[in-house]
């Protein structure tokens, strides 16, 4: 699975935070650590499914996984909505979007 492939689209589409991570050289490290949180929970929440429902097919446990797990992270990315007119985002917010754990289990 291509983790920062999805994570760079998602990114993307908050066009402030792309170009204020693109101004400050810190896309990349950026684009990992999400990457790498997205496998994690994706993964963790295969484990859950598949402890909570043994004997089902694992892709589809895989699937509703990675769904729950892509949801989870897209409702803790920060949003130009989030921000004044004026304001810029914040990098800083957006890596303790990251590094939040209140959605870890």
């Amino acid at each position: 699975m291509q983790y920062k492939t999805i994570i760079l689209e998602m990114l993307e589409q908050r066009t402030e935070l792309h170009e204020q991570l693109l101004r400050e050289r810190k896309l990349l490290t950026t684009l990992e650590i999400y990457a790498k949180e997205l496998k994690s929970s994706h993964e963790a929440l295969t484990e859950q499914l598949g402890q909570a429902r043994p004997g089902s097919d694992p892709s589809q446990l895989s699937s509703e996984a990675f769904e729950m797990a892509l949801m989870e992270l897209e409702n803790r990315l920060p949003s130009a909505s989030l921000k004044g007119d004026h304001d810029e985002l914040s990098l800083d917010d957006a890596m303790a979007f990251v590094r939040s754990p209140s959605l870890r289990k």
